[in-house]
């Protein structure tokens, strides 16, 4: 098993003097990042929707290794409320397209007000094009029933495994032979960090779950004051002690932004 680590999203100002060298001009910070990380998930992407040459241009920036999620637009899953799917799916598809082969995962987060339908989200579901990798993450609990995994299991759709407050926050589905993992809020200090232990406890679930040929996408989503780029370091570690494999990740003086401030100044 090959585990994907990243964060949800790069582009956090107080990242700057962390993560980031002080120095660094906004405009370089992606190539930063996937300098130290192989995927990110773009959650802009669910505010508004970029632009294809948007796309274009996030492919030219990294390097080939690298791989994107894409966290599907917000006129989808919370106006449309999935209703309706055709023309947002499709236009969603025809600008993330720039990324090419890049493009990892098309993530489906849907309102916690929104209730189970099945069939509305059978609909949805249907409207990607063959290939491509859909992780969904529903947040109310009408939806854990055995004809949604079922129904996810038929489209090959992953059941975002996620974390709110070092608990798990959906059931311990695997519906595909890939996983996806979302790491939102610890309960360590300093607030939003995620205690070690936690840590290792997602890290033996993933590797009891998934074989070793199988991959699994891990994103933190606990930005503030660069916790998800800290964490990710600490959540490597626990993943290499179950013996699986992991994607690059900062070293710890970097994500905290040690490695700079030892840096000589030119």
């Amino acid at each position: 098993m090959a585990v994907l680590i990243g964060t949800s999203g790069w582009q956090y100002r107080d990242w700057r003097g962390r993560f980031y060298p002080q120095r660094m001009p906004q405009r370089a910070w992606l190539e930063h990042y996937a300098q130290h990380f192989a995927t990110v998930e773009s959650n802009n992407a669910f505010y508004r929707l970029p632009e294809l040459t948007t796309f274009q241009a996030w492919r030219t920036r990294t390097p080939p290794d690298f791989r994107w999620a894409v966290k599907a637009s917000r006129f989808l899953t919370h106006v449309k409320r999935l209703r309706d799917p055709e023309e947002p799916v499709a236009r969603l598809m025809s600008r993330a397209a720039g990324l090419e082969e890049r493009l990892d995962v098309v993530l489906l987060q849907l309102p916690p007000t929104l209730r189970a339908d099945a069939e509305l989200l059978r609909v949805c579901l249907a409207q990607f094009p063959a290939g491509t990798r859909v992780a969904v993450e529903p947040r109310h609990e009408s939806w854990w029933t055995d004809e949604v995994r079922a129904l996810l299991e038929r489209y090959g759709a992953a059941l975002c495994w996620a974390d709110r407050d070092e608990q798990p926050i959906a059931p311990l589905w695997r519906t595909t032979d890939w996983g996806y993992l979302r790491l939102h809020t610890g309960a360590a200090e300093p607030w939003p960090r995620y205690r070690p232990e936690t840590l290792q406890v997602w890290a033996d679930r993933l590797a009891a779950t998934w074989e070793p040929s199988s991959d699994v996408v891990v994103y933190f989503n606990n930005d503030p004051g660069g916790a998800a780029v800290i964490d990710a370091v600490v959540f490597a570690e626990a993943v290499r002690r179950t013996g699986r494999a992991h994607t690059r990740v900062p070293t710890a003086e970097q994500a905290s932004g040690l490695a700079w401030d030892a840096a000589p100044a030119h």
